[in-house]
């Protein structure tokens, strides 16, 4: 599922990054930290409120998500991962799932729930010490 993001939505800033890179890590920015106006997505209420749920520490109080990749040489690369987490994390609150549908057991069922519980007491009274009278 794409969606489609305003780019007003978007504010993007690069960070010196840890990991692979070797010395060009010490010299060039390559971490992407991306903030995303939640409140200009216009999610439908139930995404927004999963979103919310979903991203936890990650979405501020107000109404900022802030996404960081950091794995990758290249800005680019990094810029790419960050925008396809937002998406995943937009596909997994958009996903509703199935409603619950309470049933009863039938008569017939508790019937034989209780004959069977019937013959599991009468077995287990039968393992006692035999009495001599």
């Amino acid at each position: 599922m794409t969606f489609d993001i305003p780019a007003h939505a978007i504010q993007e800033t690069f960070l010196a990054a840890s990991g692979p890179g070797g010395q060009n890590v010490n010299k060039v920015e390559t971490a992407v930290q991306m903030r995303v106006n939640v409140y200009a997505l216009r999610l439908p209420p139930f995404a927004f409120r999963k979103l919310k749920e979903l991203a936890g520490r990650k979405m501020t109080s107000n109404g900022e998500l802030m996404i960081t990749a950091r794995d990758h040489r290249t800005r680019e690369a990094n810029r790419t991962e960050a925008r396809r987490k937002l998406e995943d994390l937009l596909s997994r609150a958009h996903h509703r799932e199935a409603r619950r549908i309470k049933t009863r057991p039938s008569r017939a069922a508790k019937a034989r729930r209780i004959d069977s519980k019937k013959k599991k007491s009468s077995v287990k009274k039968m393992r006692g010490k035999p009495r001599i009278d």
